[in-house]
């Protein structure tokens, strides 16, 4: 199932994706998608409606260097113990919402990844009993400053600006995480392209660690590595993140003003 948030002429409302192209179709969930969902009878095309971010997280939980490449190309080697830090929930936007990139902010780089999304409350959780605790798993682009990450020595202002967190278009909850495609092109230009299976810590792996740091609760998102490929974008670019078996992730670049 293709669980999304959208918002139409009657509001703002979870629903169930069906269908492909010009015959997708919104089906309402009432209250939330968590658990078994019901659903209330109404539905939409998905033309005549605007996706939104699929999950309004209370929290961001993100993997630094969980890529043996990527860590490579930051000039450095990956750690033995995963390595998280956090994004506020105010960075998250959904499709097609642009990317605002600080006036004074150079370079800003996109990092393409797979993205948990939590179904229950958790903690402590053994990774053989991950998948208990995951509700789907999305797409997102983990926006970075890098000229403010290397003067700060921590990530929170890098990676923690309004709009840095694209998020969506849905959740898939009935997908095989261990060996998708994850592809990220910068106005139609491949820029990464890798495969969740080069992960060095799996997806068990990575909810037991921040599990055992924090309780997760439903709808927390955990954004699990970036492959290589990072690179800068400008004022007027796209970026389009696509991992297998959920689809595409876009937006457009713009920069503002002092």
């Amino acid at each position: 199932m293709r669980l999304g948030r959208i918002a139409s002429p009657d509001g703002v409302a979870f629903v169930s994706v069906e269908g492909d192209g010009a015959d997708a179709v919104c089906k309402e969930i009432a209250e939330h998608p968590f658990g078994n969902p019901n659903f209330t009878g109404r539905s939409w095309p998905l033309a005549d409606v605007r996706l939104l971010a699929p999950i309004l997280a209370s929290k961001v939980i993100c993997m630094g260097k969980n890529y043996e490449a990527h860590a490579a190309e930051m000039g450095g080697v990956a750690p033995e113990d995963p390595v998280i830090f956090l994004k506020p929930n105010t960075a998250i936007i959904g499709p097609n919402v642009p990317i605002q990139l600080p006036a004074d902010a150079h370079p800003v780089h996109h990092e393409g990844e797979l993205a948990i999304v939590i179904g229950r409350p958790c903690k402590d959780v053994p990774a053989a009993r991950a998948a208990e605790n995951i509700l789907g798993y999305t797409i997102a682009n983990d926006i970075s400053a890098r000229d403010q990450q290397a003067k700060d020595g921590q990530w929170m202002r890098a990676k923690g600006h309004d709009t840095f967190c694209p998020v969506g278009p849905w959740i898939v909850n009935d997908l095989d995480p261990s060996d998708l495609e994850i592809r990220t092109e910068v106005n139609g230009e491949v820029r990464q392209l890798s495969r969740t299976s080069l992960m060095i810590h799996d997806i068990g792996a990575i909810v037991e660690w921040v599990s055992a740091v924090m309780t997760l609760l439903p709808g927390d998102l955990i954004l699990t590595g970036t492959p290589e490929g990072v690179g800068p974008i400008e004022d007027g670019d796209t970026v389009s993140v696509t991992v297998e078996g959920i689809g595409t992730l876009t937006n457009p670049v713009v920069r503002k003003q002092k």
